[in-house]
C-alpha cells in the first residue's frame, strides 16, 4: 500500500500549497526587480545625456569666450584707429583752415592794394 494519505479531488497537498505561494513572490520579486533594474538603465542613460549635454554645453562656453576675445580685440584695434582717423582729420582741417584763412587775409590785402591804388 501508499504511504501517502490519498489525495482527494481538488485538495492541494500543504507542501505544494506553500511551494506555489514561494514561486508567486519569486516572480513577483523578479518582476520588481526587473522594474528596478529598467529604470536604473533610464536613469544611467539620463545621466549620459546629461552629461554629454554638459560637455556640449562646456566647448560652446569656450568656443564663444575665444570669440568674445577676438571680439575685444577687433573692437579696441577699431576704436585705436578712429582715434588715429580723428586726429588725422582735426589736423587736416586745422590746415584747411589755416589755408582758407590765410588766402582770405591775402585777399584782404590784395583788396586793399586795389582800393589804394583806386583812391589814387
Amino acid at each position: 500500500m501508499n504511504d501517502h494519505p490519498a489525495n482527494l479531488a481538488g485538495q492541494v497537498e500543504p507542501g505544494a500549497a506553500d511551494l506555489e505561494a514561494a514561486t508567486r513572490r519569486l516572480m513577483t520579486a523578479l518582476d520588481a526587480l526587473e522594474s528596478a533594474v529598467e529604470r536604473r538603465r533610464e536613469a544611467d542613460r539620463d545621466e549620459d545625456e546629461l552629461a554629454t549635454r554638459i560637455q556640449a554645453l562646456g566647448a560652446d562656453r569656450s568656443r564663444l569666450a575665444d570669440e568674445l576675445d577676438g571680439s575685444l580685440m577687433k573692437s579696441r584695434r577699431l576704436e585705436r584707429t578712429n582715434r588715429e582717423i580723428a586726429e588725422r582729420l582735426d589736423t587736416a582741417i586745422g590746415t584747411i583752415r589755416a589755408v582758407l584763412n590765410g588766402g582770405e587775409a591775402q585777399d584782404n590785402a590784395h583788396d586793399d592794394e586795389q582800393d589804394d591804388e583806386d583812391d589814387e
